[in-house]
């Protein structure tokens, strides 16, 4: 993990308009970057000598290759459009087989710059307009907007219920994202439409874990709790179930991914580093009564069942070659389904804590039903 003054100082040779967002300690710091896709490339909780939370890919910004599926530049909260896969893919062109070397991340969230609205000390808006097709041949009018505003101790406090203890360092911060039907057709079930896909892209660890809480209701089949064969199944060894939580080994060794439905999330999840001490939770909105886009690739999935949550662990494909490695936390938001003009907002925050084990524990406890102390035996 870097310290967050090499971070910084490596992405202000990238891009000389960096904004930096602070508290009045200015020990939380967040990185944000209207050139690289208004994206939050990094965040620390105990200033310049902190650590950097985010994955930051140094080696990807040097490779010029117009070809590229992606520029994985990295990036602890990405702004990105879905679906990625099925009939109404923004990342495969009409008729193409959705194999990887038809597969290409659209420029709006990968090489274009956004455009900066206005910034403070603790709170910077973006936005930027493109046209993409789907594979149906669909072209879509489309504006973005970006919100990222800093949360002070005592707002986040008021957000999770609860009081962080003064032993513990953290930095949080609340984005807005919202997208805008510009055309002057309703996007629908006919046409096809868009989903905002969150990404958070941070350190793996050789003892680090996801923890999802998620919600069975009268479903106590754990084969139907969450999707786990988007690359296979993932092994038993790398994940596991128990109080009311899924545990996912998240050591950059082996490439899995899990997904939850809007009725099984219970819009949180977390990740835990035993060896820096960090305890990172995401939250967002979900609709349980909405309809969500499935993003898996292929033209025979049904369209409309896809996961409000997804989590993932990197590692190396069949040729030996990694992306990263990096874990990711993701949410999604309902299919846009809007009339010109209108917009759909998702919100997803980000919390980092850092701290002893006691002081954590009681996050845990609240946030996740579990120990810290617990949490260190789940893969024993």
């Amino acid at each position: 993990m870097n310290l967050f003054s090499s971070d910084l100082e490596f992405l202000k040779s990238k891009d000389d308009q960096l904004i930096v967002l602070s508290d009045e300690s200015e020990n939380s710091l967040v990185i944000v970057s209207f050139k690289y896709q208004g994206k939050v490339f990094t965040s620390t909780s105990n200033g310049l000598k902190g650590k950097s939370f985010g994955f930051v890919n140094h080696s990807a910004f040097d490779i010029e290759d117009s070809n590229r599926h992606i520029n994985v530049y990295g990036g602890e909260n990405r702004f990105w459009l879905g679906p990625e896969g099925g009939k109404f893919s923004l990342f495969f062109s009409p008729n193409a087989d959705q194999i990887f070397d038809n597969w290409h991340t659209p420029p709006v969230i990968d090489t274009e710059s956004w455009n900066l609205l206005s910034f403070s000390k603790n709170e910077v808006i973006m936005t930027t307009s493109t046209q993409l097709k789907n594979s149906m041949d669909v072209e879509f009018d489309i504006e973005l907007k970006r919100k990222i505003v800093l949360s002070s101790r005592s707002e986040i406090t008021t957000l999770l219920s609860f009081p962080v203890s003064s032993s513990v360092n953290v930095v949080a911060y609340k984005t807005e994202n919202s997208v805008i039907n510009k055309n002057n057709f309703e996007w629908n079930e006919k046409t096809g439409t868009v989903c905002i896909w969150m990404l958070d892209m941070f350190n793996p660890s050789s003892k680090a874990l996801t923890i999802i809480p998620y919600d069975n209701g009268d479903d106590f089949d754990f084969n139907k709790i969450a999707k786990t064969d988007y690359f296979g199944d993932i092994p038993k060894d790398r994940i596991k179930y128990g109080q009311g939580n899924i545990y996912l080994k998240t050591d950059g060794n082996y490439r899995s991914k899990l997904g939850l439905t809007a009725l099984k999330t219970k819009s949180i999840a977390a990740n835990y580093d035993p060896d820096s001490g960090r305890l990172t939770v995401v939250t967002f909105n979900t609709d349980k009564g909405a309809t969500y886009l499935n993003q898996e690739w292929g033209m025979g999935k049904n369209t409309f069942n896809g996961d409000a949550l997804n989590a993932f662990n990197d590692g190396p494909l069949d040729d030996g070659s990694i992306m990263g490695p990096f874990l990711e936390l993701e949410s999604s938001s309902p299919a846009a389904f809007l009339k010109p003009n209108e917009s759909l907002t998702h919100y997803h925050n980000v919390y980092h804590f850092v701290g002893d084990e006691n002081s954590l524990s009681k996050i845990t406890e609240k946030l996740l039903n579990i120990t810290i102390a617990e949490l260190k035996t789940i893969f024993d």
